[in-house]
């Protein structure tokens, strides 16, 4: 656990002199080359408390983000297949000492279920979440889980990627998964604090701080070259837990010249008897998350930001431009929940946790719309070979967008064509025209010949 160097983080955090307004204007400057940030400059600009400094970096955010992942938005939604859990996270709904919470494990059946509507509404991304259990999470069941919802066709149109949010597996395990044709595997650390993370997680294989800190490794040794990283902002000093995070990020590109490929910042929200989560140890209000997610996009200018329907919609809105590159719509964190049949029967008792944002895919969809962001249904890097390695080096060198940005105006094209009302399919064709006339002539041709083959009915049209 030697890169997550605890000694050094407070140092910095308490270091006076990268609280130097001219010293932390040299990194922006620096930052707008989107190569990156270390350490110790990551930890300046956490430290800016000057107005002018603090528009400088927002604006600097801005700037990279759009020059890496332009004004594209990749939008996915995450199912819950159980909320069984044997551990006993203290922040949590799905805590195994929760007597209040009404347990269920979705049946092969229900998640094909769950995934079909997702579909209905548009999606083409899903997050398969799951309580750690040594039944309801094992393999051989999150394998039939992926295989029920990749068995979903709605008039051509279903999920292409399946993204998993599972407990940290062993080598062995990783392989397996890996086999399922997953995308990314991701877990978050929770807190990289390691006495905070002891006092959170009392009791189950969770308090194994060691193996959660290593499961991207074992991961990556497995050959699964596209991992998610994170840590639920609010149970220690949120500067510390973006050092811990980045010390994590920075250890993965050097070890294995992957970095993460997404980065999660969710903040603690509250959960259904779950005292700790009502009143966050050391919650970070608005202005401190504005900040917090400008720094990561100039650290680490080619990981994803996701942002999650934790968040109030005001607030989302404005943290697109401070660097968020992916983000949940229509979601929710029980499950079996997506069953309109069903909806509110009890979810209250089944979630994981309260929601922020309870707009439909198709709201969020015209607000992306509304904002001048480009909605991206995009999973085609997955499927087409560019992760791991060769994803780092086209979003290292900023190259990425001239894949991404017809293979997201192609999407984007598919989900207006299938699924947008009137309203929104007037806000979208002007997106489209707008997005196009400031592209090259090259990408500009590629993407009219894509969206003419959406236009006559083909589907899933990637390069």
């Amino acid at each position: 656990m030697e890169f997550i160097d605890e000694k050094q983080i407070y140092s910095l955090i308490e270091d006076n002199s990268l609280k130097d307004k001219d010293f932390q204007k040299d990194i922006i400057k620096k930052a707008a080359d989107s190569k990156g940030l270390n350490l110790r400059e990551s930890a300046a600009l956490l430290n800016i408390d000057d107005k002018d400094v603090l528009e400088s970096l927002y604006h600097t955010a801005r700037e990279v983000k759009e020059k890496i992942y332009g004004k594209r938005l990749v939008l996915f939604a995450p199912l819950y297949v159980t909320n069984q859990c044997v551990n006993n996270c203290l922040y949590c709904a799905f805590r195994h000492d929760n007597k209040e919470l009404i347990r269920k494990t979705l049946t092969v059946e229900e998640i094909r279920q769950e995934a079909e509507y997702l579909v209905q509404q548009g999606h083409k991304r899903a997050l398969l979440v799951a309580g750690e259990h040594p039944k309801e999470s094992a393999l051989d069941f999150i394998g039939k889980a992926v295989d029920a919802i990749y068995s979903v066709n709605f008039n051509g149109n279903n999920i292409r990627r399946i993204n998993v949010n599972t407990a940290p597996l062993s080598l062995e395990g990783f392989k397996t998964l890996k086999s399922f044709e997953i995308g990314t595997y991701q877990c978050f650390q929770e807190t990289y604090h390691y006495d905070t993370y002891q006092a959170m997680h009392p009791s189950g294989p969770k308090r194994n701080y060691a193996w959660r800190l290593f499961a991207m490794d074992r991961a990556i040794q497995a050959g699964i070259d596209d991992v998610g990283i994170g840590a639920l902002f609010g149970l220690t000093d949120y500067k510390f837990e973006a050092l811990g995070m980045l010390s994590h990020a920075f250890n993965l590109d050097e070890r294995f010249g992957i970095g993460p490929h997404t980065m999660s910042i969710p903040r603690l929200e509250p959960a259904h008897n779950a005292p700790l989560s009502e009143k966050p140890p050391y919650a970070l209000d608005d202005d401190q998350f504005r900040k917090l997610i400008a720094v990561l996009r100039l650290a680490v200018p080619y990981t994803g930001l996701i942002l999650s329907t934790r968040e109030r919609a005001e607030l989302r809105r404005e943290l697109y431009e401070l660097g968020v590159s992916q983000i949940s719509a229509g979601s929710r964190t029980s499950p079996g929940a997506y069953d309109e049949s069903k909806a509110g029967m009890n979810e209250h008792q089944m979630e994981q946790f309260q929601l922020g944002d309870h707009r439909t895919l198709e709201e969020v969809v015209a607000d992306c719309c509304d904002l001048g962001y480009v909605p991206s249904f995009c999973t085609a890097c997955y499927r087409s070979d560019r992760t791991g390695d060769r994803f780092m080096a086209l979003a290292k060198s900023g190259n990425i967008g001239k894949l991404c940005t017809p293979n997201a105006l192609a999407t984007f094209k598919e989900y207006v064509n299938d699924y947008a009302s009137e309203d929104t399919k007037q806000k979208a064709e002007k997106l489209i025209k707008n997005e196009l006339e400031n592209e090259t002539e090259s990408i500009k041709n590629k993407t009219k010949s894509m969206i003419e083959k959406v236009d006559k009915g083909k589907r899933d049209v990637f390069f």
